[in-house]
């Protein structure tokens, strides 16, 4: 067998090292033995199995299989791979934004590149883009889709290149790249004229054409866009500007008259000017001539050339222009060394005047131009409203393509959606609602979007913005809401009236009237309490009398309710703590009992108190002579001789008169704080085993004294018995003879009638033995004895119970149980029928005592079930 490690080798580059064992005989093919830490069986094994031979890391040398070198091979392994960007080269719009630029008046939101890339393994990747946390993050990235979105506004003159780190990763690893956003420059600067306002002092009589003034205008706009023209704005007015140097001065044959006009307002305009540049090249390779540039003809005074660098720029506004195309001629010489012209071409120019993309999109109210709008509405508004409150205009005064744009809100999305979305020229713009549930008052009291306007075809993309501020107004859209499902309380029971219970809290988020709530309360357990209407505070009634062994817990509903009635509810549970207001109970003030030696007797006294421990109670002899007679178990009751007891001729020798009749003080106190006792007088009567051998009655009496429902059951299950056999003897007596007085058919076989001889032999029988055992339950007084279980000079021995005589039946059973009925009577024993029982008497003292103290019992057992009825 041949177990090979599982080790990689060390690699670098994020690779591993995995391999197979080869096993190969002399001239066989080799055969692999698998990789890992298995263990699996050597093919090579056998005669021809020959020396093999081993190159491989340390690990791997000195591998045998059965004694035979192994030839191991090992195939290196390559691990995941990184990803990588596409590098798609200037101009692209996806990739690793290599050498990427970007206008600096892209709006806002625009898609503006996709990052692309690869996983050599074909994972999953995702695409991420950060900034250095001191610079603006300028872009986001969707990471499974790799877009791009501008999310703030470019400004090449504050900002014209913006570092960024984009990474891609594959769930295992994350390349990242340092890249660099060039922001291109777009004619968004106007020029700005340096020190305004401008004032000059001029004489009078300054000559026509002298210079007044010289303005400078900065626009900070690179290119054509940044080159400044000066106009001035009145085409009347006596001075005149120079479109390039923005000198001013006095046109000529004009005059200025100081008693006729004191003071000039000249309004000069500064704009780029710059149209077209012609370029012309001398065909001299050596020393080239100088070229200069000239218009021939067509410019009509609106357009002039430099005539060196072969500009061509307008020399007036281009709202002045008369003609839609202008067709120029161009000519270039080439001057001499001598400054003479020494050769000539001409080239058409062609100046198509079109509309200029020169106004922006402009959101007007109703007193004109407004780049703020506000309103007032309520919450929850219908799905699909209009809001009516909003009056606002949108407009482009370009023409065509230039005056096309399209109409967003930006803010919180699926809240409202404007209509139209493009728009051509002038529109109404139209805000309607699209998810009422989220113009919540709760949730924010004022709404705030931006509705942007963008040029949609312009290279220039110009587009504006205003405010739309919705102030929402409350409505009663909420309900009272508990801050708990249901409420715990506990008191004490002799909690005075009034007293405070619980305050349960009810929010209704509604502001104003709708926001107050009101609370009450209703059910069955809520008659004994109140609710402040305002508070929540639950106070039990100044009248209330509050028992916790009459009710312990009392359960009720309360309600908040706001003034429209909307409402919701919780419950209350209320539990009373018992309180130690009930002292032990005994049955009796004197209690008698029998004590038979060896067995103890019990005393109980019952604590009313609803709650432990103020009803537990503890039991102990208070008095008693002499003091060493009994002992009694504090927590049961059970009182009992002490072991040096065990006979009546032991407990004689202790106790003066030869006395077997105690009295004892007992005590019963409950465990509660402060504590309460009762204290009771006991008589036990004391008697021996043997005595009640002889008197089995006594002796149930005396076992069942404790467990009177015990004599119950045993009496009441003897009486069913006996009802059980006579229904079933009456029920075999009717079908007996209701057999007998059927009508049989005629032909039947008829035999001899038994003789009535021997029934009424058996009825007499019966009639006697009744009559016999009749005169046997008498009573019958016993004289005096010397066993001291009497409780007076005329006790007597409990009497044995006598069988109770059979039920009568038609024919003599066999092997039928006799049924004994112990009975709670006095001593049972046969008179001389000419004497007359004594009705009077009772029986001995013993039996009395255990009769009234069953009989007690009995209504004691009743009295505590009715309580619970």
């Amino acid at each position: 067998m041949l177990r090979v490690p599982d080790k990689p080798e060390p690699n670098g580059g994020g690779m591993g090292v995995r391999g197979f064992l080869w096993a190969a005989p002399q001239g066989g093919p080799s055969v692999p033995l698998g990789w890992g830490g298995g263990a699996p069986s050597c093919p090579v094994a056998g005669p021809d199995a020959g020396p093999r031979w081993c190159e491989a890391p340390s690990w791997c040398l000195g591998v045998r299989c059965l004694g035979v070198p192994l030839f191991c091979v090992l195939f290196p392994a390559q691990a995941n791979f990184a990803p990588h960007f596409f590098d798609n080269g200037v101009g692209s719009t996806n990739g690793n934004m290599a050498l990427f630029s970007l206008p600096e008046d892209t709006p806002v939101g625009s898609h503006v590149y996709t990052l692309n890339g690869t996983d050599p393994e074909g994972d999953p990747i995702s695409y991420h883009i950060s900034f250095d946390p001191s610079a603006r993050s300028v872009f986001s990235v969707d990471p499974t889709f790799g877009n791009i979105t501008l999310v703030e506004e470019l400004d090449r003159e504050r900002e014209d290149e913006i570092e960024a780190i984009i990474s891609i990763s594959d769930g295992l690893n994350l390349v990242a790249e340092k890249v660099v956003i060039l922001v291109t420059d777009a004619n968004d600067e106007a020029p700005s004229f340096i020190q305004e306002p401008y004032v000059a002092l001029v004489p009078e009589d300054i000559p026509a054409g002298s210079i007044i003034f010289k303005v400078h205008a900065v626009d900070r706009d690179t290119g054509s866009g940044g080159s400044v023209t000066y106009f001035l704005q009145n085409l009347h007015s006596p001075f005149a500007v120079d479109r390039h140097s923005g000198v001013l001065r006095l046109q000529a044959g004009a005059t200025l008259d100081y008693e006729r006009s004191r003071t000039h307002y000249i309004t000069v305009v500064a704009k780029g000017s710059e149209v077209l540049k012609v370029v012309a090249m001398d065909g001299d390779r050596g020393k080239p001539n100088r070229i200069l540039y000239s218009l021939v003809n067509g410019s009509d005074g609106a357009f002039e050339i430099n005539e060196t660098s072969g500009a061509i720029s307008i020399t007036q506004s281009p709202a002045q222009l008369q003609r839609e195309v202008y067709e120029l001629h161009v000519q270039v010489t080439e001057m001499s060394p001598a400054g003479s012209p020494a050769a000539q071409a001409t080239v058409p120019v062609t100046i198509r005047i079109v509309d200029l993309n020169n106004h922006p999109p402009t959101f007007y109210g109703e007193s004109g131009p407004q780049n703020r709008f506000e309103l007032s509405m309520n919450e929850h508004p219908p799905q699909g409203e209009i809001l009516r409150g909003l009056k606002i205009t949108v407009n482009d005064s370009d023409q065509g393509a230039n005056a096309k744009f399209n109409l967003q809100l930006v803010g919180p999305r699926g809240i409202f959606r404007v209509v139209p979305q493009t728009v051509l020229n002038e529109a109404q713009v139209t805000i309607i609602v699209e998810n009422s549930a989220a113009i919540d008052f709760e949730k924010s009291k004022v709404l705030t979007f931006k509705l942007l306007a963008v040029e949609v075809n312009t290279p220039e993309k110009f587009s504006s913005t205003a405010d739309v501020v919705i102030q929402l107004l409350d409505t009663n859209d909420n309900v009272p809401k508990f801050d708990s499902l249901y409420y715990v309380a506990r008191i004490p029971e002799n909690a005075p009236g009034g007293s405070s219970v619980v305050a349960v809290t009810a929010v209704d988020p509604d502001t104003g009237p709708w926001g107050e709530v009101k609370y009450s309360i209703y059910g069955t357990g809520a008659d004994l309490f109140l609710i402040h209407l305002s508070t929540g505070i639950i106070y039990t009634q100044p009248w209330a009398s509050l028992d916790a062994e009459a009710t312990a817990r009392y359960n009720f509903y309360v309600k908040a309710e706001d003034m429209e009635g909307k409402y919701s509810i919780a419950e209350v549970f209320i539990t009373l703590l018992d309180v130690n207001d009930h002292p032990p109970q005994f049955g009796k003030s004197v209690q008698k009992k029998t004590m038979v030696l060896g067995t103890p007797v019990k005393i109980e006294a019952i604590d009313e108190d609803a709650e432990e421990p103020n009803n537990l109670v503890d039991y102990s002899i208070t008095h008693a002579e002499p003091a060493n007679v009994f002992d009694i178990n504090s927590h049961t009751g059970e009182i009992w001789l002490k072991n040096s007891i065990r006979s009546l001729d032991a407990l004689h020798n202790i106790t003066p008169g030869r006395d077997c009749l105690w009295s004892l003080e007992v005590q019963a106190k409950d465990r509660g704080s402060p504590s309460f006792s009762t204290t009771a007088l006991l008589k036990i009567d004391i008697t021996d085993a043997e005595t009640l051998s002889r008197s089995p009655m006594a002796a149930f009496l005396i076992q069942t004294k404790d467990n009177p429902m015990k004599a119950v059951g045993v009496l009441a299950g003897t009486m069913a018995t006996v009802v059980a056999i006579t229904v079933l003897i009456s029920t075999a007596t009717f079908w007996r003879n209701k057999k007998s007085n059927k009508v049989l058919p005629v032909r039947r076989v008829l035999r001899k009638r038994p003789s009535p001889a021997p029934r009424t032999i058996r009825i007499e029988w019966l009639k006697s033995k009744s009559a016999k055992a009749a005169t046997k339950f008498m009573l019958k007084e016993k004289p005096p004895n010397e066993n001291c279980n009497n409780n007076s000079p005329e006790s007597s021995l409990l009497p044995r119970a006598p069988a109770l005589p059979p039920p009568p039946s038609v024919a003599p059973s066999t092997g039928a149980a006799q049924w004994t009925v112990p009975t709670v009577s006095g001593s049972l024993t046969p008179q001389p029928t000419q004497l007359p029982p004594k009705p009077k008497t009772m029986g001995s003292p013993v039996q009395s005592t255990l009769i009234s103290e069953l009989k007690q019992k009995f209504e004691k057992k009743s009295v505590h079930n009715k309580a619970y009825f």
